[in-house]
């Protein structure tokens, strides 16, 4: 089983940068592809990006292409979102999520993820 816990949310201007982290435990998370996904109240969750097992790829929603960097350090189980030029539209709970043992290729879909962390709160104050 895969545990995964969110850090790094928090309160900032607009302009302004957060780096999110996602640590995991319980298994490697080396072979599972993961992501980033963020919700508003009342919305349902929205993709962010997502990085294949290896980090060779990404994977943007336009929304935050050129401003978000998704990364990963397998050695440490760990995910990491860096969060630039951050807009009152980004305000949302963050979340990182993990696809199944079987799944190889990046998804957009917040149904094909099968782990999930509690969430972290990121407020962009404008």
């Amino acid at each position: 089983q895969v545990r995964l816990a969110e850090s790094g949310g928090g309160l900032v201007q607009a302009g302004g940068s957060l780096g999110l982290s996602c640590a995991a435990s319980g298994r490697t998370v080396s072979n599972l592809v993961m992501g980033w996904f963020r919700q508003t109240p009342g919305k349902e969750r929205q993709f962010v990006a997502a990085i294949t097992k290896l980090g060779g790829s990404t994977h943007y929603a336009a929304s935050v292409q050129g401003r978000f960097t998704i990364s990963r350090d397998n050695t440490k189980n760990t995910l990491w979102l860096q969060m630039n030029d951050l807009k009152p539209e980004d305000t949302a709970v963050y979340y990182c999520a993990a696809r199944d043992l079987q799944a190889v290729m990046i998804s957009t879909t917040a149904r094909e993820y099968n782990y999930w962390g509690q969430g972290t709160q990121v407020t962009v104050s404008s």
